[in-house]
């Protein structure tokens, strides 16, 4: 069984990380680059940023907090946030991006997947799905959880895949900020629906939560934000966790 992969997020608006719950609610919680230097330290495998209000705003994510994080990282970056063109995606991987995350754009012009994937690869090509239950199914959103698209997540999820996408970060709008625990039954569907990497997010609180979304919900990676920018937990105490519990993980040394 392949290592599964702890990834810490950073929600960013005005070039400062915050927190909400179910997407709203915003407050502090610190500036990116101390943050990532932190996660690199202790041991998180991948980071991802996510400037949260560019595509409300229409405006690009900030390459200047996209250099500084890059700046103080061993490992893969993932930058989302207003990626709505090639030029955009470039501009993220110049200013040190590993992958971009495209989201409401790739429901708009699901041919930009493809063409990000010829041009950089599968593997730097992420599509973010935000979705929320409704009834028996899973309904897509997008501008930050603010509009329906009647997409089904597990559909969307295949389309993507077909177009060229290298991995799917999945959050729950349900679950967001609220520390009850992934949202297992969505991560189970699309993960199962897919053979690319689903990367869980939404509802991290405590320890077991990861063995839940790593068994139940058949996840290839988990990210969590609050738990870890609040110090509720360690990268290294999760880890361990995970590991007394059959979950593979990579117990790297952290950075020095």
């Amino acid at each position: 069984m392949l290592s599964k992969r702890i990834i810490a997020c950073l929600d960013v608006r005005d070039g400062r990380v915050v927190k909400g719950v179910n997407f709203e609610g915003l407050r502090s919680a610190g500036d990116p680059a101390v943050l990532a230097k932190r996660y690199n330290e202790e041991g998180i495998d991948e980071l991802v940023i996510l400037d949260i209000t560019a595509t409300l705003e229409k405006r690009q994510a900030m390459a200047n907090t996209i250099r500084a994080v890059a700046r103080e990282l061993f490992i893969p970056l993932a930058v989302g946030g207003g990626i709505r063109t090639e030029a955009d995606a470039e501009a993220a991987i110049e200013a040190g991006a590993d992958k971009v995350s495209v989201n409401t754009a790739a429901l708009q012009k699901p041919e930009l997947i493809t063409r990000l994937a010829q041009r950089y690869g599968s593997q730097a090509v992420v599509v973010a799905i935000d979705a929320k239950l409704q009834n028996d199914r899973f309904a897509v959103y997008v501008r930050s959880g603010q509009t329906e698209t009647g997409r089904d997540a597990v559909e969307w999820a295949r389309e993507a895949e077909s177009r060229g996408a290298g991995e799917i970060l999945l959050t729950s709008i349900d679950r967001d900020g609220t520390k009850a625990g992934f949202d297992c039954p969505l991560t189970a569907a699309v993960s199962r629906a897919v053979s690319i990497p689903v990367i869980a997010s939404g509802g991290a609180g405590g320890l077991h939560d990861f063995v839940d979304v790593f068994t139940r919900g058949a996840s290839d990676a988990a990210l969590a934000a609050s738990i870890f920018h609040y110090s509720e937990t360690s990268v290294s105490s999760l880890k361990s966790y995970l590991k007394t519990h059959g979950i593979p993980v990579r117990m790297t040394s952290p950075a020095c």
